[in-house]
């Protein structure tokens, strides 16, 4: 096996004390799984109709903002179906070759993972299709007249795509996945209880308010909410005898500004670049990224849902606006210009 089919067979994750911890966080069932009961009742209904069927399961997409448990539930999936699970990304998978080596190294009823599959290049992703839909890989042998096509059969498997943007997704992919799945935002209660069961991992002591106190300020997204969690920590060691209370919490949390909502720095840049740059009048991303220094894509992934979902932007046809409920969580007064606010956009 080549460096380069290693690499792409081998898991995202890093070897990092952090990053270690961050695994050693995740459920490995269903039935741990917190939050997405919708997607998770469902799953459980494929994943018992496949084993009956003794099939693998279809194609899944899972897409939704980052870090709602995507990899998680991919991972899962793979432990319930008894599976291996191979994982890697689409700007991993650069050459046809690539994909190639990758697919013909599957064993039966293995799960391949593509994290940001909506980044794979068109050239790889046409290979994919007849993979998908025979489990067959089509594979030009020689150059000019001399070329001919050979198909290798492939053991048959289960693709997880996961994105960020499923609307970048080409039409032909997508109808490709016989399961499609959002994740949406976490309710506050669920992060409460998120937050309480990585605390108990990690063996960290947690007042029941500090734990709601976090969980508040997680943006809805397990990942920042374990995040957060290990940096109160960090200031419970320094400033205290290693407890989380309430009091030390706010303060980590405020020490990290990140306000009552889960809003930091950036998030509040780019409303008051809006409401100050613009006057408050509808700014296309392009623009508003190249104001505030980030990429379009960060805005779009990272920023953006949190800040539609909590009714603080809206996107129109002329571009994003400030909501009244932004102005007013910022305490500005002005022309919230609820005239342009098209409140039938979506983000996905």
């Amino acid at each position: 096996m080549g460096d380069s089919e290693e690499n792409l067979l081998v898991p995202k994750i890093k070897d990092s004390e952090e990053e270690i911890a961050e695994t050693n966080l995740r459920p490995k069932t269903l039935n741990e799984y917190i939050g997405q009961t919708k997607v998770k009742e469902n799953m459980k209904v494929y994943i018992e109709a496949s084993k009956k069927r003794e099939e693998p399961l279809d194609h899944i997409l899972l897409y939704g903002p980052p870090g709602l448990g995507k990899t998680t539930l991919a991972n899962i999936i793979a432990n319930e179906m008894n599976a291996s699970i191979r994982i890697t990304s689409g700007p991993a998978i650069e050459k046809p070759g690539d994909l190639a080596a990758l697919l013909t190294n599957l064993s039966e009823n293995d799960v391949l993972f593509i994290d940001e599959i909506h980044r794979m290049n068109k050239s790889v992703e046409e290979i994919l299709y007849p993979a998908l839909e025979d489990y067959s890989l089509d594979i030009i042998i020689g150059k000019g007249p001399s070329a001919r096509s050979i198909r290798l059969e492939l053991p048959k498997f289960t693709l997880i795509g996961a994105t960020t943007r499923a609307g970048a997704l080409s039409t032909p992919l997508r109808d490709r996945f016989g399961i499609v799945s959002r994740l949406e935002h976490y309710t506050k209660e669920e992060l409460t209880t998120i937050v309480k069961r990585s605390s108990q991992i990690l063996e960290i002591n947690i007042e029941p308010s500090a734990s709601i106190e976090i969980a508040k300020r997680s943006r809805g997204t397990p990942r920042i909410a374990n995040r957060l969690l290990k940096r109160v920590s960090d200031y419970a060691l320094v400033l205290g005898n290693g407890n989380i209370t309430l009091e030390i919490a706010k303060i980590a949390l405020n020490k990290l500004e990140i306000d009552e909502l889960g809003l930091d720095n950036t998030d509040k840049r780019l409303l008051e670049t809006i409401i100050h740059k613009y006057g408050g009048k509808p700014v296309g991303v392009e623009t508003l990224a190249a104001t505030i220094n980030e990429e379009v894509e960060t805005i779009e992934d990272m920023y953006e849902p949190y800040l539609i979902q909590i009714g603080f932007l809206a996107r129109t046809q002329k571009g994003r606006v400030v909501t009244p409920l932004g102005y007013e969580h910022l305490g500005i007064k002005g022309d919230s210009n609820e005239e342009n606010i098209d409140s039938n956009t979506s983000l996905f």
